[in-house]
């Protein structure tokens, strides 16, 4: 397990550009965090890396945005609005658990909520990034992140 300390918007923003630049097809970056601890942030550093100057917009009420336009398709999921396992799969969503290019899932502690849950889906062939945000200050953030699947 890694941690970042992240002190601006701007830091976020570049560590996802870091993690958009060497993520390969199929990568699904599991993210959690409370509501303004940076998820989005990250995420638009991310699709940055994967080459898309498009603007990104949290999913909240689609529930997801699809970028197609950079090196690989971006997938950008916001479960906030869904509370179960049941859900989610009633929403379609699980196809984005098993990407063409790459899933980010925010509030995806509602589909993931163990370790196990993580290494289960490793163990069906989906590289997972389990993400943790926690806000430290106005301008800080703590970013716990872990790697499961090849």
């Amino acid at each position: 397990m890694a941690t970042y300390i992240s002190h601006s918007p701007e830091e976020t923003h570049a560590l996802g550009e870091t993690w958009g630049r060497e993520a390969r097809p199929g990568l699904v970056i599991a993210l959690s965090g409370d509501l303004g601890a940076g998820k989005t942030q990250l995420t638009k550093g991310i699709a940055r890396g994967l080459g898309m100057n498009d603007r990104v917009h949290s999913p909240t009420f689609a529930l997801v945005n699809e970028y197609p336009q950079g090196r690989l398709p971006l997938f950008h999921v916001d479960l906030y609005r869904l509370e179960t396992p049941d859900q989610i799969l009633a929403a379609g969503l699980e196809e984005y658990f098993h990407p063409a290019g790459v899933s980010v899932i925010e509030w995806a502690e509602r589909w993931f909520n163990e370790i196990s849950d993580f290494q289960a889906q490793a163990a069906k062939g989906t590289h997972l990034r389990r993400v943790s945000i926690e806000t430290i200050n106005e301008n800080e953030r703590r970013i716990t992140y872990e790697d499961f699947g090849d």
